[in-house]
Parts: C-alpha cells; sequence; structure tokens
C-alpha cells in the first residue's frame, strides 16, 4: 500500500479490526522536499493535481533582487539565516523568508523556490 499523510483508518472504541475507508488519492502520496541549495543552476519539474506541472529548484547561483522598483539578477554568496528550521540554516537551503547574502547585501526571499522555480527577493536594510 502506497503511504501518504491521510491517516485513512477508522478509530474503533470497542478495540474491533479497523478498516481502511476508501484508497489512497495520488495527491495524498508523501514526496521528498524540494531544498534548494546554492550551486550551478539545476530545475526538475512534476506532475501535480490537475494535470499541471511544477517546476521545482534544486540548486541556484543567483536571485531575482527588487531594488527600488527595478529587478536585478544578482550571485548569491550564502545563506545567512533561514528561520524555517536551523537544520535548514545550517545546511545552507534557501526557502521562503531566508536571509541571503548577495554582491549587493543581505535580501529576504520572498519566493517559494521549490514551488516555483524561482528565487525572488527584496533587499533589506
Amino acid at each position: 500500500m502506497k503511504k501518504s499523510i491521510e491517516n485513512l483508518h477508522t478509530s474503533k472504541i470497542t478495540g474491533g479490526r479497523r478498516h481502511v475507508l476508501r484508497s489512497r488519492r495520488k495527491y495524498e502520496i508523501d514526496r521528498f522536499p524540494n531544498e534548494a541549495l546554492i550551486g550551478d543552476q539545476i530545475t526538475i519539474t512534476r506532475k501535480v493535481r490537475g494535470k499541471n506541472i511544477k517546476t521545482a529548484i534544486k540548486t541556484i547561483d543567483s536571485v531575482n533582487l527588487a531594488i527600488d522598483s527595478k529587478i536585478k539578477r544578482v550571485k548569491i554568496i550564502k545563506v545567512l539565516e533561514n528561520a524555517t528550521n536551523n537544520d535548514y540554516q545550517r545546511r545552507g537551503v534557501i526557502s521562503k523568508g531566508a536571509i541571503l547574502e548577495t554582491e549587493e547585501g543581505k535580501c529576504r526571499v520572498v519566493s517559494r523556490p521549490g514551488q516555483h522555480g524561482t528565487v525572488n527577493a527584496i533587499l533589506v536594510k
């Protein structure tokens, strides 16, 4: 049986056997998270619900930085902070809300690299 996030078993107070209510849906199947790292740009695509396609970043070396209503592509030096997870900060994983050090200065990621396929950021003063 496929592994999934949902627990589809019934809960019996009497202690009787539990039976599966229904089979797992395709969208309930677990996947490994897409953790974007610093390196030469590598993207992957995957099929998702509704015959749509998601583009995810595996590694990236630059960021789309918004500076005073202008967009500039800037090289990433390193990940300074990641409030999502302390392990992400240690490993240098880029996720939404991460603080990056770039050639232009510190910036905060506002996109979701594992879901959107781009790294967009705004300058932090």
